[in-house]
C-alpha cells in the first residue's frame, strides 16, 4: 500500500511541476495580443459546464421525483442516476483535457 501512495504522490508532484516547463511563450502571446485559440478554448469549456450542470440538475430532480412516486424502486433509480451523473461529468472532463491539448 506504501507503495501505491509513494507512486501517486510522485505522479502528482509530476503533473503539478509539468506546466513550468511549459510557461516560456515564444513572442504573440508575450507582447500582449490576444491568444483567440485561449478565449474559444475558455468558452468552449464554459459551454460544455454550462450543459452538463443543466443536465445534471434535471437528472437529479428526476432521480427524485421517480424516487417520491415509487419509494420502492429507490435502489435501481439511484443505480441509474450515479451512472448517468458519471457519464455527464466526463463531458465536462472530456472538454477539459481537450482545453490542455489546445
Amino acid at each position: 500500500m506504501k507503495k501505491k501512495a509513494l507512486w501517486l504522490m510522485a505522479v502528482l508532484v509530476t503533473l503539478a511541476l509539468a506546466p513550468a516547463a511549459f510557461a516560456q511563450t515564444t513572442g504573440g502571446a508575450a507582447s500582449g495580443a490576444i491568444d483567440w485559440v485561449d478565449v474559444a478554448a475558455a468558452l468552449g469549456l464554459g459551454l460544455a459546464a454550462l450543459g452538463c450542470g443543466i443536465g445534471q440538475g434535471k437528472a437529479t430532480a428526476s432521480a427524485c421525483e421517480g424516487t417520491a412516486r415509487n419509494p420502492g424502486a429507490a435502489g435501481p433509480i439511484r443505480t441509474a442516476f450515479i451512472i448517468g451523473v458519471a457519464l455527464i461529468e466526463s463531458l465536462t472532463l472530456y472538454a477539459l483535457v481537450v482545453v490542455f491539448l489546445k
